[in-house]
């Protein structure tokens, strides 16, 4: 579970974060909607613990992202879509990020099943569109699903 609490970030004079709250359960898609400079991605980068903020708290399964011994097993992330392989097959992609993590083999079709794109897990990454309706192959979609 995912639990943002009263989470605030800043970057000098601009507020990117201020004061949000929510949650994400465990097992379900959940999408992080809002225009350009909404302040998504620093939301992910303060989960992830690749930002500090400067208020609230971010926990990953009660206590913060960079305590875990196994991070993978936790969330699967990626902020930039643009940072896979485009040559690689969806499957492929999550079969390294499941070997190298210690992860078993037959998660990456369950994951894959699980977020709707197990029909294109061997289709290569670069087909895939961002901008494709929900039940369709999307990079991101790919590349930012649950590890657990």
């Amino acid at each position: 579970m995912i639990e943002v609490r009263n989470l605030t970030k800043r970057f000098g004079a601009k507020t990117a974060i201020d004061d949000l709250s929510f949650t994400v359960r465990p097992g379900v898609v959940t999408g992080f909607l809002g225009p350009n400079g909404a302040g998504k991605s620093t939301t992910m980068r303060v989960i992830l613990g690749l930002d500090r903020a400067d208020g609230g708290s971010a926990l990953v399964n009660g206590h913060p992202y960079t305590q875990s011994g196994s991070a993978l097993r936790e969330v699967g992330a990626l902020l930039d879509a643009k940072d896979v392989h485009g040559g690689r097959t969806a499957y492929n992609h999550l079969l390294a990020l499941a070997q190298s993590n210690g992860l078993p083999r037959h998660r990456v079709g369950e994951v894959l099943d699980m977020v709707g794109i197990g029909s294109v897990a061997k289709q290569r990454i670069k087909s895939f569109s961002l901008g494709m309706p929900s039940g369709s192959a999307s990079r991101q979609r790919c590349s930012a699903i649950p590890a657990c």
